[in-house]
Formats: structure tokens, C-alpha cells, sequence
């Protein structure tokens, strides 16, 4: 019987909580996956395993900018999602670079998304000129 997505998440949460060899621990998840033909719930899996961490005080995001964050906008950053986990003993930014995102930053957390970038901007602005014309 196949074991439910959010057992395994815990188990992997929970393991990876203490030290472990990152490149090692990273081999057994893939060969877990290839040898139960779950790969496809990869992406599922690492959500869920995020908010396990998160639900234990390490929360992690990815800052997703057209350019370097500055010492400043990572503290911000830091803040932001403290606001929203209060409990979080640790956070953990990592930052990805996107040419999509104009200006601003998107951050992505274990199940949501906060979109601080200037195309969401722009694109809240449109609706909002659009249905006032209406």
C-alpha cells in the first residue's frame, strides 16, 4: 500500500531537521521516489515538507528578483515573513534571480506566494482602472 505523500513529507521534514549530508540525503529522496514511481509528486512533496519546517520554526522562502537583494530588502524580507510565521525560530532566504520580475520581489513560501513586484503592481492598477470604467 502506498503511503500517504504527507507521511513521507513528515518523515523527510523531521529527518531533515537534524544534521545531515545534503548531497547523500538528497540521493535517498530521489531513489525513494524512483523506486516507488512517485517523481511526479516531487514538487507536492517539497511544498509539503516546507511547511512541516515551517509548522517547527523554519520557515523558508525564495525571493524570486530581477536583481541582488541589498543587506536592507533581505531584513525586510525577514520581517515580512515573520510577521506572518510569529513562532519561526529561523528563516531562511534564498534568493533566485528571474528576468520576468521587473522590479520588485516575489516570495515564495511553503503554500503561498506573496507578490511584491512591480508587474503585480501594475497589473492590481489595470484592474483596478478597468472596473472603474465598468
Amino acid at each position: 500500500m502506498k503511503t500517504p505523500r504527507h507521511q513521507v513529507a513528515a518523515a523527510l521534514a523531521k529527518r531533515s531537521l537534524g544534521s545531515v549530508n545534503e548531497p547523500q540525503f538528497a540521493n535517498e529522496i530521489a531513489a525513494y521516489l524512483l523506486a516507488e514511481h512517485r517523481t511526479a509528486e516531487l514538487n507536492s512533496l517539497m511544498r509539503d515538507v516546507k511547511q512541516f519546517r515551517a509548522d517547527n520554526g523554519i520557515v523558508e522562502v525564495t525571493a524570486l528578483t530581477a536583481h541582488p537583494l541589498t543587506a536592507t530588502v533581505r531584513t525586510e524580507i525577514e520581517q515580512q515573513v515573520r510577521a506572518l510565521y510569529p513562532s519561526a525560530k529561523t528563516v531562511i532566504v534564498t534568493e533566485r534571480h528571474d528576468a520576468s520580475v521587473v522590479g520588485g520581489v516575489r516570495l515564495e513560501l511553503a503554500n503561498q506566494q506573496l507578490d511584491l513586484s512591480v508587474r503585480a503592481k501594475l497589473n492590481r492598477f489595470k484592474q483596478l482602472t478597468v472596473q472603474g470604467k465598468e
